[in-house]
């Protein structure tokens, strides 16, 4: 018996802009995710730009690249801390090589992903 594959419902006639890069990508995942903490309910379609997913798909595209061991703790830690500090690292503040290194890993992996899905250009 086959399955009836099902798409979510489109939320706006606006074209969608895909982000430029994963680190643009999972920054504005990081906000998105930030504005709810502080009780912001998300609303689709309500920026300046169309945006070709949710923020959820960010998230899910993370989480399925670390349930396939392509990302690990240490990873996952330095998006954490970068994504609610909304930069990268920078060693002219002091951030260490090993969490830019970690850093620019994590979002080489999630830029495959992301591209796959039509997220990044």
């Amino acid at each position: 018996m086959s399955q009836e594959r099902r798409f979510p419902p489109r939320f706006s006639d606006r074209p969608a802009e895909p982000f430029a890069s994963a680190e643009e990508a999972w920054l504005w995942y990081a906000r998105c995710q930030i504005a709810r903490l502080e009780g912001a309910r998300y609303t689709a379609d309500a920026g300046n730009v169309g945006r070709p997913c949710e923020p959820d798909d960010i998230y899910r595209a993370v989480d399925g690249l670390y349930r396939r061991n392509m990302l690990d703790r240490g990873h996952l830690g330095v998006l954490g801390r970068f994504g609610s500090r909304q930069s990268p690292p920078d060693p002219w503040a002091g951030d260490e090589e090993t969490a830019a290194r970690l850093w620019g890993e994590a979002l080489d992996r999630l830029a495959t992903v992301l591209r796959g899905k039509g997220i990044v250009q």
